[in-house]
């Protein structure tokens, strides 16, 4: 059994809780600096995001 943790400390009610995140979260950290594939610039997803959040706003004022 694991020791509990205290919620001011930690927002994980286990010790073994805490852990697993840890584990889980390095590796999606590792995998991410092994993909190949080439980055995207900060700027350029943030532009897609905004045109593909107005391209919904847009259909939804015209489908009302």
């Amino acid at each position: 059994m694991s020791a509990q943790l205290s919620p001011i400390v930690s927002e994980f009610d286990t010790e073994e809780q805490a852990a697993s995140y840890d584990d889980w979260f390095r590796a999606k950290v590792q995998a991410s600096l092994d993909d190949e594939r080439p980055n995207i610039a900060h700027d350029q997803v943030m532009a897609e995001m905004k045109a593909r959040l107005a391209a919904k706003r847009d259909k939804r004022s015209n489908d009302r």
